[in-house]
């Protein structure tokens, strides 16, 4: 499956980024260096004496001289359910450092940015009753960790839901869905592991890596054949100093990348998992329920087997529209990661609600609710997936990621505009994320779309109408031949039209 966009801005548009980011640094150092004559004195005044100060100028110099700038763009805060509209609550505008203050006014917005992939995230016919109805009887939380007093008879059931939807013997769930990675993986590897790391994946999973004291190399972002290179020379070299062999290999890959919206080419990572006898480990927190027929995820949609999946990894946050995440493996890995795991031991356990939640959306994703709307909201989270895409490579917007996924990053590249685009985005009722530097390499600023089940089509066309509002007004029209050439030899002959 053929993907779109590309991360590499035209060659005027990568020079006026640098320049942007040259201005901002630059008037930031001189604003810097005129405090600290001015003010200097009566700032120094204020550190403990004998104390080294506990936070140096240089380490937030970000924070002060850009992010400040424009962050009303960030952190937006809703009062209403992440459906396909939200209520979005006005803040007052930047001035200086000051923090935005609510001014008591909402703004209804079309939501663009919530993980809500098949719409379980707000009211829901079947799921909101049995929920209701948990929160009655066993109440908001556990208030004990799942070792201790915090395993229900619904915690049970949701492992072993999981563990039969994905076609393994058992799963363990985690109340934290970065906890899920970063908890977890530290148990898998050690002292003379070796990880082998995608080079975008989650910072969830490189805390997990940090933390685990295995030794890590990184292969370029999906590429097998850069892969299987680091493998051999790994595996030729063995542990460092020593040359011994490797204890184990672990493979670390992602079924659909958040900022990126491409799925990995799994079928090829397997094949070069089995030649070199490593083990394979699947984060699935945006696929599972939004890819695949019957919405289990990566494989399914890609026709890999999950036996040969040595782990697989997922959240209940996004298609689920819960909170956690879960690992599915075998039953023995389980059973050790129960009696090693801090977030099983000592961590509090998903609350009961949040657990029937899950519950329930499994139930309707696989007909047990004795209707088809499971299968109808996968099947209309593609269609409005594929529809929006292909959309926005006809408008010329460099869109990122593969047909068929619901996660649409939106090239911007230069700094400048990343406000721009959210505040006009904003003023005309359309709430959309925009991410930059530090969470994007410098020259790839990009705002991220998250497509719902939840949309109507008069809604994606709202957006639509907005989106070539804003390709007009910040220039963002990078790929207008590119995207022609790619829709014009029929990679987007599947999609549904209008």
């Amino acid at each position: 499956m053929a993907g779109t966009g590309t991360l590499h801005p035209p060659l005027f548009v990568a020079l006026a980024t640098y320049a942007s980011w040259m201005v901002l640094f630059l008037f930031g150092h001189l604003r810097d260096f005129y405090r600290k004559k001015i003010y200097g004195g009566r700032s120094a005044k204020k550190e403990k004496e004998g104390y080294a100060p506990i936070r140096q100028d240089y380490e937030d110099f970000y924070t002060r001289r850009m992010y400040y700038r424009i962050h009303d763009s960030f952190n937006r805060p809703i009062c209403s359910a992440p459906d396909a509209w939200i209520d979005v609550m006005e803040r007052t505008p930047v001035d200086g450092q000051k923090p935005l203050l609510l001014t008591g006014n909402t703004q209804r917005c079309l939501n663009l940015g919530s993980y809500n992939y098949l719409g379980f995230a707000a009211q829901d016919e079947y799921c909101t009753p049995r929920v209701e109805e948990v929160l009655d009887t066993v109440g908001w939380a556990g208030c004990s960790a799942r070792a201790d007093a915090g395993t229900t008879p619904r915690h049970e059931e949701l492992e072993r839901l999981i563990a039969e939807f994905l076609g393994k013997e058992a799963a363990i769930t985690c109340g934290m869905g970065f906890a899920t990675n970063s908890a977890f993986i530290p148990l898998l590897a050690g002292k003379g592991t070796l990880i082998v790391s995608d080079a975008l994946n989650h910072s969830s999973i490189v805390a997990g890596v940090r933390g685990s004291g295995a030794k890590v190399k990184v292969f370029d972002h999906n590429e097998p054949a850069h892969l299987e290179a680091v493998l051999r020379a790994a595996i030729a070299e063995g542990q460092p100093r020593t040359g011994r062999p490797w204890k184990k290999i672990i493979i670390i890959v992602e079924g659909i990348y958040s900022m990126e919206g491409e799925m990995a080419r799994l079928k090829e990572i397997v094949a070069i998992k089995k030649k070199y006898k490593c083990y394979l480990y699947l984060d699935e927190a945006h696929s599972i329920g939004a890819l695949g027929d019957g919405g289990r995820g990566v494989c399914e949609q890609l026709g890999v087997d999950t036996r040969d999946v040595d782990i697989m990894m997922g959240t209940f946050t996004k298609s689920f529209g819960s909170c956690g995440g879960y690992i599915a493996s075998d039953k023995g890995l389980i059973d050790y990661l129960r009696n090693h795991s801090p977030a099983h031991l000592y961590a509090a356990a998903m609350a009961p609600p949040a657990v029937e939640m899950v519950i329930s959306a499994l139930h309707v994703i696989q007909g047990r609710d004795g209707t088809s709307r499971g299968r109808d909201k996968i099947r209309q989270l593609r269609d409005n997936s594929n529809y929006f895409r292909r959309r926005l490579l006809e408008m010329g917007y460099d869109v990122l990621g593969d047909w068929d996924s619901p996660v649409m990053p939106v090239m911007i590249f230069n700094p400048a505009k990343l406000p721009a685009v959210s505040r006009y985005a904003l003023s005309r009722g359309l709430a959309i994320v925009v991410v930059g530097f530090p969470a994007t390499p410098l020259l790839t600023a990009r705002m991220r779309v998250c497509i719902s089940a939840s949309h109507s089509r008069a809604d994606l066309d709202y957006a639509l109408e907005v989106f070539e509002e804003l390709s007009d007004r910040c220039h963002l029209k990078y790929s207008e031949e590119p995207n022609k050439h790619a829709l014009r030899n029929g990679k987007a002959s599947h999609l549904i039209t209008a």
